[in-house]
């Protein structure tokens, strides 16, 4: 018998899990004997404009609005009274960035995580670490990118000469849900995600927080006094942000006071509701892809996004990758061919390692890691008059595989154990040719879990906010997924191993301007040889079936 938050002895307890996505708001009820009760999806606008394809921006308003909106559906779904909720607990998409007036109260809409205004200021911040030793940069891969808090929030103070006067502070997309629904008016009281600051903003305990104020002023006397707005307390998810105030408890349809834990990124927790325990490497993906895994010591890796303590588990160093576009890649190669992913989909499970003749550096939106270098962009090799999108789309599986296998290369090199591949995020869930694409690439087995795991890390620290699980551990044996395997094929992966050692070359050659070994020519001609292989194998087949 569990005794829930209230006091109340009862067989079971009842928490929410809350994930914020691009495009939407996923409110999932958990029970901690029987798992996954429900979920409710609310959708919001996402702000784009034609003329500047780097703008990309949300409305917290909106983004409330939604939350409530899914959280009361969720409860009608589930039939559960609002009051048996014992915890709330939320990810998000980061670096989301909002300023923020004294109190509390939005500047503007968030600059959110795939709002690439900020190219310049990321490139002087990179200039400027290196120019005066400052070692954060090192932690977060020796590159700075434009995708992070200090880059967004200097664009912004920049291009708002009417707002300057009015900003106190600047907050990631958790921490300003969670300090909303606390009720937080003073920017000072609001906790900050370890996981959030740590991998975004340059900040870590070793170096006592962030870089001097003295080289921020420098960098650009916009950010003068930048550390005091942006001080309080740095906290790791196992503490709490605060308790739901009696305004959001009524929008939510929840009761007041329950416990909020501190938030983090939603492909952190997506890891945690994964099953991740030192030795993993879970790839969440969906439009972008974030590798995340753990590991008991801190130790740098260059080109990597960050490596933060506490960031993804309480107890370990969080490491974090990724590609800046995966899922968005193959909606652009389908939007360009007039049709759906779904539909040009259709029969790319019959293909064979390398028969449509491609190589695809995926590249569309720039690299993340480990080359992070935002103005990359897409190459495809070995277009020939026959070539279709659908040649292109299964080439774009095998580079996004080929790329994850160079990030965890990289990882394994300095020292993060790679035991176990676990495809997480929305598309693995449906597309069983890119799980088995994956393992035959990366030469691994791939895990899946047996059902959406979004939004169940978040009810994860939910439960340990509301005390009925003492450790992240106990809580992942009790409530996870079961997995399906994608074994290797080894015929597969030696053709693969063929490809990649072009598409590694090629990478590094066109990202970086250096001289491999491999040339271009080199390249078209054991494409062709491996397309025509393939082919005349799927031919004998046929032939013997």
């Amino acid at each position: 018998m569990i005794q829930s938050a209230n006091g109340d002895n009862n067989t079971m307890a009842i928490v929410a899990g809350v994930d914020f996505g691009t495009l939407s708001v996923r409110v999932t009820l958990l029970d901690s004997e029987r798992g996954p009760l429900g979920t409710a999806v609310a959708e919001y606008p996402l702000h784009r404009k034609r003329e500047d394809p780097d703008f990309a921006t949300q409305s917290h308003a909106d983004h409330m609005r939604n939350l409530a909106k899914a959280m009361r559906d969720v409860l009608e779904k589930c039939n559960v009274a609002g009051d048996k909720v014992e915890a709330i607990a939320l990810d998000t998409t980061g670096s989301s960035v909002i300023p923020v007036d004294k109190n509390l109260q939005p500047l503007d809409e968030y600059y959110l995580w795939c709002d690439h205004r900020a190219k310049r200021e990321a490139r002087e911040i990179t200039e400027a670490c290196h120019r005066d030793g400052i070692e954060a940069i090192e932690w977060c891969g020796g590159v700075y990118s434009h995708e992070w808090g200090f880059a967004k929030l200097l664009h912004w103070l920049r291009n708002n000469p009417d707002k300057r006067a009015n900003f106190a502070s600047a907050f990631e997309h958790c921490d300003m849900v969670a300090a909303t629904l606390a009720g937080i008016t003073d920017p000072h009281k609001a906790k900050r995600s370890v996981c959030a600051m740590g991998h975004k903003w340059l900040w870590n305990p070793k170096w006592g927080g962030f870089p001097p104020q003295a080289f921020l002023s420098k960098l650009d006397p916009l950010l003068d006094g930048v550390v005091n707005k942006l001080s309080g307390e740095y906290l790791t998810s196992d503490h709490l942000a605060g308790h739901l105030s009696e305004h959001w408890a009524a929008e939510l349809g929840l009761r007041a006071g329950i416990p909020i834990p501190v938030g983090a990124f939603d492909a952190h927790w997506d890891a945690i509701g994964a099953g991740c325990r030192t030795g993993d490497v879970v790839n969440v993906i969906g439009t972008s892809t974030c590798i995340i895994a753990m590991q008991p010591d801190i130790s740098l890796i260059p080109g990597v996004c960050g490596v933060v303590p506490g960031s993804v588990h309480p107890a370990y160093a969080g490491v974090e990758a990724g590609l800046s576009a995966t899922g968005d890649i193959f909606e652009a190669i389908a939007r360009r061919a007039g049709t759906t992913v779904k539909s040009l989909a259709q029969g790319i499970e019959k293909n064979r390692p390398g028969q449509t003749g491609l190589l695809r550096l995926t590249w569309d939106n720039g690299d993340r890691t480990v080359l992070v270098n935002a103005d990359l962009a897409g190459i495809t090799i070995g277009w020939n008059l026959l070539t279709t999108a659908q040649d292109e789309l299964f080439a774009a599986i095998e580079g996004t595989a080929f790329h994850t296998r160079i990030i965890l290369e990289r990882m394994a090199e300095h020292g993060v154990p790679v035991e176990r591949v676990v495809n997480a995020g929305g598309i693995p869930q449906n597309n069983a040719t890119l799980n088995q694409i994956y393992a035959n690439v990366l030469n691994k087995p791939v895990v899946v879990p047996d059902g959406i795991p979004t939004s169940l890390g978040s009810g994860i620290f939910a439960m340990l906010a509301a005390g009925l699980f003492t450790t992240v551990e106990e809580a992942q044996d009790k409530l996870c997924l079961k997995y399906r395997t994608y074994n290797p094929d080894p015929e597969a992966a030696v053709i693969y191993d063929k490809l990649y050692r072009h598409y590694r070359a090629h990478y590094f050659n066109f990202g970086e301007g250096s001289s491999e070994s491999v040339t271009m020519l080199d390249t078209f001609r054991e494409l062709r040889e491996i397309a025509h292989l393939s082919h005349a194998s799927s031919q004998e087949a046929l032939l013997k079936a």
